[in-house]
């Protein structure tokens, strides 16, 4: 039961929702840079779209909706976001800018060495715009001058449900930037400098032929499953059939030995309201200006597809042979063990083998169709379905895998959302011993990207542009997101590891002395085949750029148009 109520009219509806599966496959994500000496266009370019921007007021997503105040769907939506010096340049007092986070000061460019933005990784590889960004607010590790700080201040993003409607939407950003002489789209994304970066659901053919979105990504998994579940976001209803898997274990007690899922609370996401601690997360004054706002990183990764597919498939004849298993069962066991889901998403907690996984692909058959249809489409037998087939790709714990038999402790899926895998008493004896997700609760981030290219799948190749757009929302960028990044992407050591890197994210060359190049998967110990060790990773996934972003609340925007953001 849902115990806070949000002022979903005062919240940007990015935070509440990831358009990409609410019918929004399609997205462009636009940067500016304002001239600090004409900080009035600025503002009135804020003032301008501010009437525009999507909220959380929630949707009507079919004829049974029965949410009090929901609305229609927009065809389009539009969202937007500020740099610290973004803000700089809008001309918000220095009293409010210098309480806000360190990390968010810095930026990405300044954080590189805590995310493992080195090697091939470095901001000297990223796209010209955001090589320029890092040149111009770091030079000889120090500060640029003042002048030349912040190319990229504004991003706005639109997501739609056709081109025709993407089109549509552009034209009207266009003219609004037009309108502002101080304003300047920046070029640069990409290989063909395009003035926006565009980005995309992977389309397939659905029950009629029509090609429709998908939740793939360029490595041929279902992609964006256990996005969290806080406090306030959904109705309650919906909340309890959401929550399992993706809030947090509450700890176990004589009175209630069986752990339950709740929702997280709602400031590990929106500020200005109590997190997991129980206390407010630290804002910059005047609190109307931080409250229902919330931090946004957007980093772009590029996926070396050929690299990857050429790689799984030399160590899977390997992997086949020391394990007995025929081609096609080694390749897409080895993908899992990597991973830690099968390519549909199924996690290895679920179905550890191939032949378990073949087993129940058998009895779920129907459910990607019905995914491929729109909500509103769907019958409710149809809909149920589809939950249940969710809840089996979500509700999990890694209590019974304790040793990482099933699914390694390296995995990318361990990594990324650890459950109640560091949970201190998981091997105690007494189930009433254990204390849920507490150290996970902390560390949780809503995702909001999409992949962005093509990639021909009968001739995959590392070069051109194809990868993901990665966007994470949290109230704390150093504990949320900087945390998981450099603690469980980048070393191993809470995994048992030891600086074994993520083997699908990781970094892996780091430079000539340094490497963390192997992913090993265990034996069962009941069993008669050995470990394996997937060794020598090549870098799947390298970074192409990015920055940290302020997301404000609808109150907020009209505070920055205005000019009125007073600290005291």
């Amino acid at each position: 039961m849902s115990t806070t109520h949000l002022n979903l009219a005062d919240i940007q509806g990015n935070v509440v929702r990831a358009y990409g599966r609410f019918g929004f496959p399609c997205a462009r994500y636009y940067f500016l840079r304002v001239d600090p000496q004409q900080s009035a266009d600025g503002r009135a370019l804020v003032d301008r779209v501010r009437r525009r921007i999507t909220t959380a007021v929630r949707w009507r997503e079919g004829p049974n909706e029965t949410a009090p105040g929901a609305v229609e769907p927009p065809d389009s939506t539009l969202n937007i976001a500020f740099t610290f010096y973004g803000l700089l340049a809008l001309g918000l007092p220095t009293s409010v800018l210098a309480r806000m986070p360190p990390e968010f000061i810095e930026g990405m460019p300044g954080r590189t060495y805590i995310l493992g933005d080195e090697g091939d990784n470095a901001p000297e590889h990223w796209d010209p715009i955001w090589r320029t960004n890092a040149e111009k607010r770091v030079g000889s590790g120090q500060t640029a001058a003042d002048g030349e700080l912040g190319h990229v201040h504004i991003w706005l993003s639109i997501n739609a449900r056709s081109m025709e409607q993407m089109e549509a939407a552009h034209e009207t950003l266009m003219a609004d930037i037009a309108a502002h002489s101080g304003l300047r789209l920046l070029p640069g994304h990409g290989a063909d400098g395009a003035d926006y970066q565009a980005a995309s659901a992977i389309f397939a053919p659905g029950p009629d032929d029509t090609l429709v979105p998908t939740g793939k990504e360029h490595f041929g998994f279902t992609d964006g499953i256990g996005d969290p579940v806080f406090d306030g976001r959904y109705e309650p209803d919906a909340q309890a059939r959401r929550v399992k898997g993706r809030g947090r274990l509450t700890p176990a007690t004589e009175q209630q030995p069986d752990q339950q899922w709740v929702p997280l609370a709602t400031g590990e996401f929106l500020l200005g309201h109590a997190d997991e601690s129980q206390e407010l997360p630290p804002t910059a004054p005047p609190w109307e200006f931080t409250r229902n706002g919330t931090y946004m990183v957007f980093r772009k990764l590029h996926q070396n597809v050929k690299t990857f597919h050429d790689y799984m498939a030399e160590q899977a004849a390997l992997f086949g042979r020391l394990w007995g298993l025929e081609a096609e069962a080694a390749l897409a066991t080895l993908k899992a063990k990597l991973v830690g889901r099968w390519a549909d998403g199924i996690p290895l907690i679920a179905a550890p083998t191939y032949d378990d996984w073949r087993r129940l692909q058998s009895q779920w058959r129907d459910v990607p169709a019905i995914g491929l249809k729109p909500r509103a489409e769907r019958t409710p037998a149809e809909q149920a379905r589809k939950d249940a087939f969710d809840d089996l790709l979500a509700n999990f714990t890694f209590g019974d895998d304790k040793d990482g038999i099933k699914c390694p402790y390296g995995a990318h899926l361990r990594r990324v959302n650890t459950r109640d895998m560091l949970d201190p008493e998981l091997h105690s004896d007494s189930p009433q011993a254990r204390t849920g997700s507490s150290l996970n609760k902390r560390r949780r981030i809503l995702r909001r990207g999409l992949p962005y290219g093509h990639v021909d799948p009968d001739n995959p190749t590392d070069d051109g542009e194809h990868g993901v757009i990665f966007i994470a929302l949290c109230a704390s960028l150093s504990r949320q997101f900087e945390f998981l990044q450099q603690q469980w992407i980048q070393y191993g050591l809470d995994f048992n590891t030891g600086n074994d890197t993520c083997p699908l994210v990781g970094n892996h060359r780091l430079d000539e002395q340094r490497s963390a190049t192997k992913h090993v998967i265990a034996a069962d110990p009941a069993g008669d085949t050995p470990p394996f060790i997937a060794a020598d990773l090549p870098n799947f996934v390298t970074t192409r750029g990015g920055d940290y972003f302020f997301l404000p609340g609808i109150n907020a925007l009209r505070m920055i148009a205005q000019g009125s953001v007073d600290p005291t």
